[in-house]
């Protein structure tokens, strides 16, 4: 079965159409008229191994953050709809991830609950013209709609960039290994019987 969904977004801010699957080979077609934060995803997609289709038009002329948050509202809910009632997954995905002189620690449970921990310094305000405080605030949305526990942690890191693609790579990997099917327990990974919440 196809663990695959598609989120529309209309808002006076910002226009969405996302498409992600999460058992794809690592494909992104992404255009959100912001250059670094394409990079980001296409790299998410690469180490998830998920293909992701996402068109963004969003109110750049004021800032970037409704286009980043919004994305991240839209790629939570479409990974929270594609994993369905979470049978045979792995629930739990966690990584170490250095990116040269940066390391990202990511801890994911996909519990149908929603957590975030950051802690995580990027040591300057921009990345080329992105905003660095927006890595924080799309990781917050994506959690808060995915319904998953999500903790970030970046013990040490000088360059910006290192440390958000230490962070974009770390939850990428976390998530393919909390979505990987286990198959050793074919029902819902909870003594509860759901991960719905």
């Amino acid at each position: 079965m196809p663990r695959s969904a598609t989120i529309s977004r209309k808002t006076a801010e910002t226009s969405i159409e996302l498409t992600v699957d999460l058992d794809g080979s690592g494909c992104a077609q992404v255009d959100t008229g912001i250059g670094f934060f394409d990079h980001m995803l296409t790299l998410l997609a690469k180490h998830g191994c998920l293909d992701l289709e996402l068109r963004a038009a969003g109110d750049l002329h004021v800032d970037q953050h409704h286009t980043v948050e919004d994305v991240g509202i839209c790629l939570g809910q479409a990974v929270h709809q594609a994993l369905g009632d979470k049978a045979g997954i792995r629930r739990y995905g966690f990584m170490a991830l250095p990116m040269e002189e940066a390391l990202a620690n990511v801890a994911m449970d996909l519990s149908g609950r929603y957590a975030f921990v950051f802690r995580a310094e990027l040591p300057t305000s921009k990345i080329g013209e992105f905003d660095s405080q927006l890595v924080e605030d799309f990781f917050q949305a994506f959690a808060a709609n995915a319904l998953c526990n999500l903790h970030i942690h970046v013990p040490y890191g000088r360059n910006s960039h290192h440390v958000s693609e230490a962070i974009f790579k770390g939850v990428a990997r976390a998530l393919r290994m909390a979505a990987e099917p286990d198959g050793r327990m074919p029902g819902v990974p909870s003594t509860k019987g759901t991960l719905s919440g």
